[in-house]
């Protein structure tokens, strides 16, 4: 098979995809995040009230993914590299996805190891070791994580809903589709483009059109997925 025959596969990843990488996920039923309310911690009135406690809080989030390991789908979704055309759109801020060995990703929500300019978004660095309160970007604004926060807008999402409309096959692992404007992506594929999604708990599907779902751990569903995607496509 040669690189310009090759099916593209476009998959849109969740908190529960590294979950079983023991990160732990966004938004819990309580709605707290580690104990914080999540408005504290991820907006930017949390930013402007408590700056520190937000560095504090991402500081923690970072050294909880860095001290991670990518799990069997992450490294199922990398393999698949060898065969399809892939591009992984992520709502994860770790890098599971990288350093499992996908190429093409795109971060939706932001990157836990890098860091912006308060004042100029486009002004980033990596950042591996704990941001410090006061810390100064070279445009002389206050340094804040790399992260879209509630509140704000995504600035990726075009980006990805271009790429979804080239999917030959669209994918959904890990997600609730209750975050917007993630959850809208699937409605950018072409008309007649197969949907599978897989989750522990598969979601309310209303209004999806041909859509296989894989009830299942992200683990498990990829290992799955890889067998229906060889079977169907290649």
């Amino acid at each position: 098979m040669n690189g310009n025959s090759k099916k593209h596969l476009v998959i849109l990843t969740g908190a529960g995809i590294s979950a079983e990488s023991g990160i732990r996920t966004f938004r819990d039923s309580d709605g707290l995040w580690m104990g914080h309310d999540i408005h504290e911690v991820a907006s930017p009135g949390g930013w402007k009230k408590n700056p520190k406690l937000v560095l504090d809080f991402y500081n923690a989030r970072r050294r909880d993914i860095a001290a991670a390991v990518p799990n069997s789908a992450h490294e199922g979704l990398a393999a698949l590299e060898e065969l399809f055309e892939v591009t992984i759109i992520t709502q994860n801020i770790d890098d599971l996805h990288e350093r499992a060995g996908s190429s093409r990703i795109i971060h939706l929500h932001g990157e836990i190891f890098r860091k912006k300019s308060c004042l100029d978004n486009s002004l980033t660095e990596e950042v591996r070791s704990d941001m410090l309160f006061g810390e100064i970007a070279p445009d002389g604004a206050p340094w804040r994580p790399d992260i879209v926060w509630f509140e704000e807008p995504v600035p990726m999402i075009s980006s990805a809903a271009s790429v979804t409309a080239t999917a030959d096959v669209f994918i959904i692992i890990g997600t609730s589709l209750q975050v917007y404007p993630a959850a809208g992506l699937v409605d950018f594929c072409r008309q007649g483009t197969p949907v599978f999604l897989i989750d522990k708990q598969i979601p309310s599907t209303k209004g999806l059109r041909n859509y296989h779902p894989i009830e299942m751990t992200a683990s498990e569903g990829v290992g799955k997925l890889s067998m229906l995607l060889e079977s169907a496509y290649l």
